[in-house]
């Protein structure tokens, strides 16, 4: 039993009793896996994609009849990331299973078994390097091979799957949809958070992904639902927080998950046994976060080109910026020529410092955003 002192969680899972509402999303995302289709989400980071994932795949009905496997491949480059990342999550679900789901899946994988010691129950433990990985492709056959033929059906998961658009190798897409269409017993959670690359990917007749998978946009949860859950655990702990307080917070931070659990984690801590939080409290709260993040946003735009610098900084200012390299705006904002706007823009979403909607950049990190405009 995990002991948990503050209930407003910022990072993993822990259990449905500290995880808010999407209650149809879970019911439509389990739904839809165990009744044989697979399925694409898309919505902003830090929306809470992750934790609707765990949160299903903790259902108990799931945890009996499949095996669950999630990956994040944010961090990946290449393919061999990739079967990397793959490996290793099924050889570490697999564990608790017993020896013989795992002699299935290593049956699959001779590719990796040099790779491989085992303890002294003869348990197999995964001692491997991305340079172990020789040949990704003969890997990946290997894995969907067992996939296909585990005991149990499987459930994968795989977290910003847009990232596979950028992997140097060619036809990744191409190859992946092959090996999906043909794995009748797994299915597949295509997760990511650039709406227009995941739009692009599973919207457009001419790539391999389209009309593959049923379609998901998690927006923010509703505010009543918000309200219900905040005051509960408030009130649980002897404490209580007025209905205002916490649609301050959401409406500051247009509902996103996380800011809205890191607030009220903070509230919560600040807030004494028979006590009330109210609103006042919440613009203190949110300068002990930014307070906490001040060192790391000083290196981080110390590290920024000079013009990158002044783009987020401009951009922040602006809120939500159109037309960023139109006169008007260069203007405004003192910046030098929509040649070096267009290439300090391109680095900035590179870096993911910026986000793009419906021809609309704005910045990703909220709290960076508030520290640069109480800085400049």
């Amino acid at each position: 039993m995990v002991t948990v002192r503050n209930p407003f969680i910022t990072s993993g899972y822990i259990s449905s009793n500290y995880f808010c509402d999407r209650e149809k999303e879970s019911e439509m995302l389990i739904r839809e896996v165990t009744n044989g289709n697979n399925i694409a989400i898309i919505s902003p980071r830090r929306m809470g994609k992750t934790g609707l994932i765990q949160h299903c795949f903790k259902n108990a009905d799931i945890q009996k009849c499949h095996y669950t496997f999630f990956i994040d491949i944010y961090a990946s480059k290449s393919l061999r990331d990739f079967v990397f990342a793959l490996s290793k999550e099924i050889l570490e679900e697999l564990k608790p299973s017993g020896k013989k789901a795992l002699q299935i899946f290593w049956k699959s994988v001779k590719s990796l078994q040099a790779s491989v010691a085992f303890d002294i129950d003869g348990i197999p433990s995964l001692n491997l390097g991305l340079g172990d990985i020789q040949t990704p492709s003969t890997t990946l056959d290997e894995i969907f091979h067992y996939l296909n033929h585990a005991d149990k059906p499987c459930l994968v998961a795989i977290d910003e799957f847009q990232q596979i658009a950028g992997y140097p190798e060619d036809n990744i897409e191409a190859i992946l949809r092959t090996y999906v269409q043909h794995c009748n017993n797994a299915h597949f959670i295509f997760a990511g958070s650039q709406r227009h690359i995941m739009g692009n990917m599973f919207l457009t007749p001419s790539r391999p992904f389209y009309q593959s998978v049923s379609m998901m946009h998690l927006e923010s949860i509703p505010m009543e639902k918000y309200i219900a859950f905040a005051q509960r655990h408030f009130s649980d702990a002897g404490k209580s927080i007025t209905s205002e307080t916490i649609e301050t917070i959401y409406r500051q931070f247009d509902g996103i998950t996380w800011y809205m659990q890191k607030v009220l984690h903070t509230l919560y801590a600040m807030t004494g046994k028979d006590k009330v939080c109210n609103t006042e409290m919440v613009g203190e709260a949110i300068q002990q976060i930014i307070d906490s993040f001040k060192y790391t946003y000083s290196e981080i735009l110390f590290r920024l080109p000079e013009k990158q610098k002044e783009l987020l900084i401009a951009i922040t200012k602006e809120g939500k910026a159109q037309a960023v390299t139109s006169g008007a705006f260069i203007k405004k904002y003192k910046l030098s020529s929509a040649s070096s706007v267009q290439s300090a823009l391109k680095g900035l979403l590179e870096k993911d410092f910026i986000t793009q909607e419906q021809g609309a950049y704005q910045i990703y990190d909220q709290f960076l955003g508030i520290w640069l405009k109480e800085t400049y």
